[in-house]
């Protein structure tokens, strides 16, 4: 179990008899975090769970009741470290990865996998079974589809739905709830199986404008769900799901930070160790949770979302692998242990280890500036597929310039070449926005309001040259939270919402977010025209695949 400390002193502020807890909960793909915040959005205490998950080719899997059990160990333990007992917490708030879950009427793990166990009842959200449907949907070229960037990605619930129905025959028939994963997590928790609007907009295609027309008609901040097109899932081949009026993918949908039924029920607050009807918030996926607590941080922030903050829109654009991307790269190395060994004797990650490896090779080398080490290596980051902006699942990583070195030297200058290939997407996605003009709201004629600043939340957020690099390569400066640990914090501020410790989710991000450090791009012309020269080679080197591509498959036939 990973435990993250912060002082007595703190603690003690904290614990006085007027204060409010707030718990965060956040289930990654690696494992289960519980955060304890105090009412200035502090971390206090936070302890982690690891959780199974099984992989065969293209098919992810993990288990929900694995998921609970890791999310109880978790917060039981985050309470004690903190010296805090159920008491003493206000709320509770779920954030989650988008993973897909599958229970029977009686709540019972319905099995998506091949293997026919029960206890693989979860499609991890990196899952690419639903290739071909994804093809197939997107084919349609539905008027839904204009509101997920003109075609859905195989990570996106539709297609991993219609591949059930067309593979697990016995599965689909006895499947009673369809859930995204931080949905499963309130149900779980409440008994209440109304779904946030954000994963129900990002991931399944729920017109969330439409319910927003019919809440306003209604003075209401949830209601029966209103957002589903009956002749998208009838044409694609799922018209069952709109029987009972969508009963099981959503009849009920509500913003985030919505309380769910009574609060926690009797079974899961014991098995928390938490009381009994504790407020519990409508959930978020995990990187818009990030989102929630590092927002308002900047208070003259113009970014706009939708399926995160009530009445405004959000413009979705991520890459299918980062964090997994350089783990797969450096951990596969042949000098990998070593460094491991270094890194841990030394106390630091070994993420540190090589960044202060090519700092020491900058100054050995007389190189102008760290960055330059990569001069000869250049990667293409799609490894998983690229998700954004080409939303093309079909994509493959692609590394130019590897030698038989293999020394740690060697390792240390791929990992920066691959770091700066995830960069180089981050500016890709941000160009093509721009490019395409965001408007400062939907409704307003305040003009374009283009992207000129990064927040950045995240676990590779703490890393400070994955920062620089970042800053340097698009040219903006990007802003960490007070918080690093701005999903927890999120989590914890659906909580408080739901607690009425606020009257909107608005104002409990500008009380308890907080700017922190400020990373800005380098003044040196040399580094911008450096990184525009390997953007353009970034550019090519997925241009070249796609023609290699099409030269194999006209070989092919």
């Amino acid at each position: 179990m990973v435990i993250r400390s912060h002082s007595s002193k703190a603690i003690e502020m904290a614990l006085t008899s007027s204060a409010s807890l707030y718990l965060g909960i956040d289930v990654g793909t690696g494992s289960a975090r519980a955060g304890i915040f105090d009412e200035h959005g502090k971390l206090l205490k936070s302890a982690s769970s690891p959780l199974q998950i099984w992989k065969e080719g293209n098919c992810i899997e993990q288990s929900s009741t694995d998921i609970w059990l890791a999310v109880c160990a978790a917060t039981r333990a985050a309470c004690q470290l903190a010296n805090v007992s159920g008491e003493d917490i206000s709320s509770v708030g779920f954030a989650a990865t988008c993973s897909l879950v599958a229970v029977g009427e009686d709540d019972s793990p319905v099995t998506v996998s091949w293997s026919g166990d029960a206890r693989r009842n979860v499609i991890v959200w990196m899952d690419h079974r639903a290739v071909e449907q994804a093809e197939r949907i997107n084919a349609y070229n539905s008027p839904v589809l204009q509101y997920a960037g003109g075609a859905l990605s195989p990570e996106m619930q539709p297609p991993k739905l219609l591949w059930v129905k067309e593979n697990l025959n016995e599965s689909w028939a006895v499947a009673f709830r369809w859930m995204d994963l931080s949905d499963w997590l309130t149900y779980r928790a409440t008994g209440d199986d109304t779904r946030s609007l954000c994963t129900t907009v990002c991931k399944w295609t729920y017109l969330g404008h439409a319910h927003m027309q019919q809440m306003s008609m209604k003075n209401t901040k949830a209601m029966d769900a209103c957002g589903w097109d009956d002749v998208f899932w009838q044409e694609i081949g799922l018209g069952d799901l709109v029987e009972g009026h969508y009963a099981k993918i959503g009849r009920s949908v509500a913003f985030p930070g919505h309380p769910l039924g009574a609060g926690l029920t009797g079974t899961a607050a014991q098995e928390l160790g938490l009381c009994e009807g504790t407020p519990v918030g409508a959930s978020l996926i995990d990187a818009h949770a990030g989102g929630i607590g590092v927002i308002e941080s900047v208070p003259s922030s113009n970014i706009k979302p939708q399926a995160m903050v009530p009445e405004l829109w959000l413009t979705e654009g991520g890459q299918s692998a980062t964090g997994a991307l350089l783990d797969h790269l450096v951990e596969n190395h042949v000098v990998a242990p070593l460094l491991a060994n270094r890194a841990a004797s030394q106390n630091i990650s070994l993420y540190e280890l090589l960044n202060r490896i090519l700092e020491s090779m900058a100054l050995e080398m007389q190189a102008p500036f760290v960055a330059s080490l990569s001069k000869d290596v250049h990667v293409l980051p799609d490894f998983h597929g690229n998700r954004s902006p080409v939303a093309d699942p079909s994509a493959k990583g692609m590394i130019s310039g590897l030698t038989l070195d293999s020394s740690e030297k060697q390792l240390a200058v791929l990992y920066l070449a691959t770091l700066q290939s995830i960069a180089y997407g981050t500016r890709h996605i941000v160009e093509h926005c721009n490019a395409h003009g965001l408007k400062a709201s939907h409704s307003t004629s305040c003009g374009f309001q283009l992207i000129d600043t990064l927040l950045a939340c995240g676990g590779l957020s703490k890393n400070s040259l994955y920062i620089q690099e970042h800053a340097d390569i698009i040219g903006f400066p990007v802003i960490l939270p007070r918080e690093r640990e701005s999903v927890l914090l999120g989590a914890a501020i659906l909580g408080a919402v739901s607690a009425k410790k606020y009257n909107t989710l608005q104002d409990a991000m500008k009380a308890l977010n907080a700017p922190g450090q400020v990373f800005y791009p380098s003044q040196d012309p040399k580094v911008k025209k450096y990184h525009d020269a390997k953007y353009r080679i970034f550019r090519a080197l997925y241009e070249q695949q796609v023609s290699f591509r099409s030269m194999i498959s006209d070989a092919l036939g």
